[in-house]
């Protein structure tokens, strides 16, 4: 099984080091990152760079495709060289996967039309522009499309596609084995549960911050 993580500049870095350190401990698995050009990727701060050790074009039928946010996100959406290479993967994937802002580039690629989808609580709504069912679940499964909230739900999507491969007992077992046993220290973890004077600071900033502070680009 070949697993693909798809970097591009200024992504979120644990939209995609989460799902990796959980499915690349899939019996058997290849978990590879691919950019459209091999070399280091930069996340949304600067300060993290990823190595993407293949060309999008190496690695053109991956089982289970993985695709993060970030405020790159926004540059990608119009970017054929990924658009088109996300659809051609997902002809022969088993699985197509995404993080936060990454299920919107999934749409832009026509993929998710008529099916329920999530992303973060902030872009939700624009999934509807591509004709996809927003939800705000924090893992939306519908056929073989699965969908993760903001940034750490990649985690659990990462462990409930662990269980849909290799079966709960391995699933609880890297479960286990991460010591992936949330107890966070504040409970605002969403904008149901959080202050609402700061729910509505970043609506009307009216665009995603990574770094917590409205008004950064998306």
């Amino acid at each position: 099984m070949q697993i693909a993580i798809v970097l591009f500049d200024r992504f979120t870095a644990l939209d995609a080091v989460g799902p990796y350190e959980i499915l690349s401990r899939v019996p058997g698995a290849e978990t590879v990152f691919v950019a459209e050009r091999p070399g280091p990727v930069r996340n949304d701060s600067g300060s993290l760079a990823l190595v993407a050790d293949r060309a999008l074009a190496d690695v053109p039928e991956p089982d289970v495709l993985v695709v993060p946010g970030g405020p790159g996100q926004s540059e990608q959406m119009a970017n054929e060289a990924l658009l088109g290479w996300l659809r051609s993967a997902d002809a022969t994937s088993t699985w197509t996967t995404s993080v936060c802002t990454g299920s919107l580039l999934l749409a832009s690629a026509g993929l998710l039309k008529g099916r329920r989808a999530t992303s973060h609580w902030l872009a939700l709504a624009e999934l509807e522009r591509f004709g996809a069912e927003p939800t705000e679940e924090r893992v939306v499964f519908d056929g073989k499309y699965v969908t993760a909230a903001g940034v750490s739900s990649g985690i659990d999507m990462g462990l409930a596609l662990v269980g849909r491969i290799a079966g709960d007992e391995r699933a609880r077992a890297v479960q286990l084995l991460t010591e992936y046993d949330p107890q966070p220290p504040y409970d605002a973890g969403s904008p149901r549960k959080a202050p609402a004077h700061l729910v509505e600071q970043f609506r009307a900033a009216g665009r995603f911050s990574r770094r917590g502070s409205p008004g950064a680009s998306t």
